[in-house]
């Protein structure tokens, strides 16, 4: 009989430890201690710059608004990175996230509809471009969007540095609010961002015309990439759009007038149209 106790007690014990070391171990476990205290206001906002435990930290504090900013990896003329959107919708996304304060910045969505694989239309006629297609990328919108709101976050904001971007996140944003109708959950298109940020009126002030600013590899792009990312231009390759030998380069308008400090000021326009959109649809 003492043996049949004794073994009881060892299978009892190693229950409850194994017990204790599964609790300790579950991700978000009640039991789970930090090795030391988390001081949020020192933190980035950038969601791949954190642990889990920095997030879990910083949604407790407030922050729970967050951008999922959407670039691209397309042809961007002989003398531009094909990863130009990508570099610009990071600053400009973290920038934001900073002004509104409470705020972060989920991975950049670097794949993007370029257009048509098979066919090879749009972006896809040059080398280097990747292109998804249109439900494929509405797709990633949702999973990302849903994947934050389930951690706690409440405002999700779609920012896009690309043309192409803007019908699918409105979509998106959109079907997400019905799918969140009476929770505190709400999902935005930041088109402000994009369109209606004044950049085009402003150049035109500058004394530039429509056919100099350009709709793609221009003044506008070639100057904010120069001014946070300089070594993604290639100056001695650029050439305006409207040159006969520069009809299949993929650039429109005129690039050799751009420079950094332009770049600044457009770049400025994007933020101050982004927090001015978002403050005023969530009331922060």
């Amino acid at each position: 009989m003492k043996r049949i106790w004794a073994l009881v007690g060892v299978v009892a014990i190693a229950a409850i430890a194994f017990g204790v070391q599964r609790a300790a171990t579950a991700p978000g476990a009640s039991v789970y201690q930090d090795a030391a205290p988390i001081a949020v206001a020192d933190l980035p906002v950038q969601l791949e710059e954190l642990t889990w435990t920095e997030v879990r930290a910083l949604i407790a504090a407030g922050h729970r608004t967050v951008i999922i900013p959407t670039g691209g990896t397309e042809q961007n003329g002989p003398h531009m990175v094909l990863g130009k959107h990508n570099h610009v919708v990071r600053h400009t996304a973290g920038r934001i996230a900073r002004e509104l304060g409470q705020t972060l910045v989920a991975p950049v969505v670097a794949y993007v509809p370029e257009g048509d694989i098979d066919r090879r239309t749009s972006h896809m006629a040059f080398a280097g471009t990747i292109s998804i297609p249109e439900d494929t990328f509405a797709g990633v919108l949702e999973a990302t969007a849903r994947s934050l709101a389930a951690h706690g976050f409440e405002h999700i904001c779609f920012l896009g540095d690309s043309g192409g971007n803007q019908a699918a996140q409105a979509r998106v944003a959109k079907r997400l609010n019905a799918r969140w109708a009476g929770s505190r959950t709400r999902a935005l298109h930041v088109g402000t961002y994009y369109d209606g940020n004044g950049q085009q009126a402003w150049l035109e002030s500058q004394g530039e015309s429509k056919e100099t600013i350009g709709m793609h590899a221009g003044i506008r792009d070639t100057s904010e990439l120069l001014a946070i990312h300089p070594e993604g231009v290639r100056a001695e390759r650029a050439r305006p759009g409207a040159l006969p030998e520069m009809a299949n380069a993929g650039v429109d308008g005129d690039p050799t007038r751009a420079n950094a400090e332009r770049g600044r000021a457009l770049l400025q326009m994007k933020v101050d149209a982004a927090v001015r959109q978002i403050r005023g649809e969530l009331g922060n």
